[in-house]
């Protein structure tokens, strides 16, 4: 009997140490998807570098309790399925929606972003934010603008005063 609670014990810190290390965390609900379905989306969440477990959500639940998220529990009826994102936390709200877009039966419950639970509506805004490269880029480019600007600027400015000091040699030469 003690050898049973023991394997809980480990399952729900496996589920604890998971939430703590995850960016993100996405709770779905599976019901309704077929064998190829669902192999089709742990592939696309293994692609997106995404942990996606199915677990008993007593389990869960005494994991996020643990982990200061006991409001997360009320989530937590049905057949559930874990995804959790490590590094890069928009990964999960990503693959799940889009997902969801193409298989009506997969239903996204709750999520948690930095510790902090957060609702569909919110889930659905992470996953029109850009991958973390792409803000990246953007945020380079945007800053290469005014500095190519600037450095333009200067040269033209060392341009008119090389024609300027042209301009007076020619008429002192003169």
């Amino acid at each position: 009997m003690s050898s049973k609670i023991e394997q809980k014990k480990q399952v729900v810190e496996e589920i604890k140490n998971k939430i703590d290390d995850a960016q993100s965390v996405i709770l779905v609900d599976y019901r309704g998807l077929n064998v190829e379905e669902v192999t089709e989306l742990r592939k696309k969440y293994s692609e997106a570098g995404v942990d996606y477990k199915v677990y008993k959500n007593t389990m869960m639940r005494f994991a996020f309790k643990d982990a200061g998220l006991e409001d997360f529990g009320e989530y937590l009826k049905g057949p559930n399925a874990v995804a959790f994102g490590y590094e890069d936390p928009v990964a999960p709200a990503k693959v799940s929606n889009e997902f969801a877009k193409d298989h009506e039966k997969l239903e996204i419950k709750a999520g948690i972003v930095d510790g902090n639970i957060i609702s569909l509506d919110r889930i659905k805004a992470l996953a029109d934010l850009p991958s973390k490269e792409v803000l990246i880029g953007q945020v380079l480019g945007g800053l290469n603008g005014p500095i190519s600007g600037f450095a333009n600027v200067l040269q033209g400015t060392m341009r008119n005063l090389v024609y300027a000091l042209n301009a007076v040699k020619e008429k002192q030469e003169a």
